[in-house]
């Protein structure tokens, strides 16, 4: 079916348009094909993707992302789906802190953390995926989940001044930036997904503050 898939691009990422009435068999053959011809064009670029015109299950988000992954360079590094211009921010201040902040002393996580496992680094470090519940990250300069922290996350081992904890979701168990602890009121409710609201932890007058990604901040925070 013709323009069964679109492909238009924003700064710093992907809308897919794909028609809601197409078996999903053939509409990932399209998909394939379409990023295979347009591999040149984007390269090896990191993006977002966003995804408009049909409702996708998990599985078949997965399927979609595999097709892309076999057939470009594309690195997808998170999907935009709620909050659009937020999360589009948010997106652009990864690739800047990717490409300035962390320079060749981050690094990246493709994966999820589940529940006993332990991830510590030296370096800033940007999640692709989930820090589950029983789960913990550590590092001794910034840390970036592009999915939902749940888990434990400590980050400024050398020093609270300037350091952060950013997620797409966030409802940590336990949360420490330098020397300070963040009090979660709640237990950590990541089996229910709430609207996604990225937001940022960082230390302001000796303490963790928590705040919405927005547009503004990000404007004002030394990303």
């Amino acid at each position: 079916m013709k323009n069964s898939v679109i492909i238009k691009s924003f700064p710093n990422g992907i809308v897919l348009h794909l028609n809601p009435e197409l078996d999903f068999d053939e509409l990932l053959f399209q998909i394939a094909m379409k990023f295979k011809e347009s591999s040149g064009f984007f390269k090896d670029a990191k993006m977002a993707l966003s995804i408009k015109g049909r409702k996708l299950t998990d599985e078949e988000e997965n399927q979609v992302l595999e097709a892309i992954s076999e057939n470009s360079d594309i690195t997808v590094i998170c999907i935009v789906s709620r909050d659009e211009e937020t999360d589009r921010q948010f997106v652009k201040a990864i690739a800047q802190t990717g490409e300035d902040s962390l320079g060749g002393e981050g690094q990246f996580y493709k994966g999820t953390l589940r529940n006993g496992q332990v991830l510590e680094t030296e370096a800033s470090i940007v999640i692709l995926g989930d820090v589950y519940p029983g789960s913990a990250i550590i590092s001794a300069r910034d840390i970036i989940v592009l999915g939902g922290l749940y888990g434990e996350a400590y980050a400024g081992g050398n020093g609270s001044e300037g350091h952060y904890v950013a997620a797409l979701e966030m409802s940590p168990e336990r949360l420490k930036i330098g020397d300070f602890k963040y009090n979660t009121r709640e237990k950590a409710k990541w089996s229910i997904r709430p609207k996604v609201q990225p937001k940022i932890a960082y230390v302001k007058n000796n303490k963790i503050v928590m705040d919405s990604l927005t547009k503004e901040l990000l404007s004002e925070f030394p990303v």
